[in-house]
């Protein structure tokens, strides 16, 4: 194992966490809590826009695969995009991820004080949120292999618990006599797309957030034993991931319950989200100890998340550090090889989640998620375009150790998807502040970037 030196990373993560971290990544608050929404704007036709959603994360997480086997590097995709696209977009894409992993990071630790209302009401959500900020700041300033366990044991109740509760949905199902648990719920109240083909394009954007901080895997190649062998296993997972987990859960609980009785029940105080429908489903059909520990495990996800945003913020802002597009004090790392001061400074951001869960509690989630979708949309077109000029500048592209299938198609297909996104942002009240403010924030970046420079 190799021992941190001053200004270097240890390779800390074995295999076994970088494939539960990437099992676990894709279960959070996206599909426990951001399915409300989902299936309220699509109805069932919600498992079609996972669908595509996953096809699309899973082209793009190849992108990257294929970039980050060649050259395993902690700043990731930031590092690609300042190597192959120019400084400026290296700049841009490292600073609008950083932003990403802080809002994240809020909704997370929002998500956490809602989860802690369903078993003590009366206990506020900015109490809990500065709670766990605590502890899992705390918990990354031990060392990578503290972050990697923690991970791995998260990672691996989330597992256990969709799979088991597919398993008992099925039972449900199938020994139930109820005639409204069953399969025919998806497509007989209203049509499996009530909402029609607007519908499930609508959903589709919100289905990316879903996926969101899948692409965090990248950031463990600098810290990950053998990164040329565990990067693409666990990338390769991500549509069997996809499958199981979304689709496969959301065909249950759609099942045992009607999707209009679940939306109605979930939005009865005003809030899509204050809610899981998958504690919701449980509980309503009388399963208390299997919604409590549901909720739990729900609760672990969201946790899980944050600690893994604060955990690749660190690495984004150390790696972006190194290459000049941020400051030369967050290169510097302890003796356990922990870059301080580049979980300092995105905590002290992130830390503002208390302050608006106590000033107002009741919209935190909806106004966070339309930001959170505009700056994914940059990072993931930042990843299709990077490989497109990684692919054309490499002489040996036809002979890369993992190559990204179909490419330059697949970057296409990808970038037509994203700009079918941005259209549905545009005529979505929700999102369509997010993004109109895309120009205005790649033009202060600019800004920034050459006041920089300058100096």
């Amino acid at each position: 194992m190799q021992r941190s030196t001053q200004g270097q990373l240890d390779r800390q993560l074995h295999n076994r966490h970088v494939q539960l971290i990437a099992l676990g990544g894709t279960i959070g608050t996206g599909l426990f809590l951001g399915s409300a929404g989902i299936i309220e704007m699509a109805g069932p036709a919600a498992l079609v826009a996972y669908g595509i959603g996953g096809l699309v994360i899973f082209l793009i997480m190849r992108f990257l695969g294929e970039m980050l086997v060649e050259e395993p590097v902690a700043g990731s995709f930031s590092h690609f995009a300042n190597r192959y696209c120019g400084p400026f977009t290296g700049f841009l894409s490292g600073w609008t991820c950083v932003a990403l992993y802080v809002l994240v990071g809020m909704i997370e630790l929002t998500a956490v004080g809602k989860f802690i209302q369903f078993w003590w009401p009366q206990v506020p959500v900015w109490a809990t949120a500065a709670v766990c900020f605590v502890l899992i700041n705390a918990l990354n300033f031990v060392n990578v292999r503290a972050f990697g366990e923690f991970e791995f044991w998260f990672a691996l109740i989330k597992v256990v618990t969709v799979v088991a509760m597919i398993v008992m949905g099925c039972y449900l199902l199938f020994s139930s006599d109820r005639p409204d648990q069953s399969f025919s719920n998806l497509w007989t109240h209203g049509g499996f797309a009530p909402k029609g083909l607007g519908g499930i394009t609508m959903a589709l954007a919100f289905v990316l957030f879903a996926f969101g901080g899948i692409e965090t895997i990248g950031f463990a190649a600098a810290e990950t034993e053998q990164p040329e062998k565990v990067i693409p296993t666990a990338i390769n997972q991500v549509i069997l991931r996809v499958l199981v987990f979304y689709i496969g859960s959301l065909v249950v609980l759609l099942s045992l319950t009607p999707w209009n009785q679940l939306v109605a029940q979930l939005t009865a105080g005003g809030d899509p989200y204050a809610k899981s429908p998958f504690v919701q489903v449980f509980a309503s059909l009388g399963q208390g100890t299997a919604a409590h520990l549901l909720n739990f495990v729900i609760l672990t996800a969201a946790l899980s998340v944050y600690n893994s945003m604060v955990y690749c913020t660190s690495r984004l802002l150390y790696g972006m550090a190194r290459e000049g597009n941020a400051p030369r004090l967050l290169t510097q790392v302890n003796r356990r090889g922990v870059p301080v001061p580049a979980i300092v400074f995105p905590g002290i951001l992130t830390a503002v989640t208390v302050l608006l869960n106590y000033v107002m509690p009741s919209g935190v989630i909806e106004a966070l998620l339309s930001l959170i979708v505009g700056a994914l949309v940059v990072t993931w077109m930042t990843i299709i375009i990077t490989h497109w000029r990684f692919r054309r500048a490499r002489a040996q592209a036809a002979l890369a150790k993992f190559p990204a299938p179909v490419a330059p198609v697949s970057n296409l297909f990808c970038l037509a998807v994203m700009a079918l996104v941005l259209g549905v942002m545009l005529s979505s009240p929700e999102v369509r502040l997010s993004a109109l403010a895309l120009p205005v924030w790649i033009a202060v970046i600019y800004g920034v970037y050459r006041f920089l420079r300058r100096t």
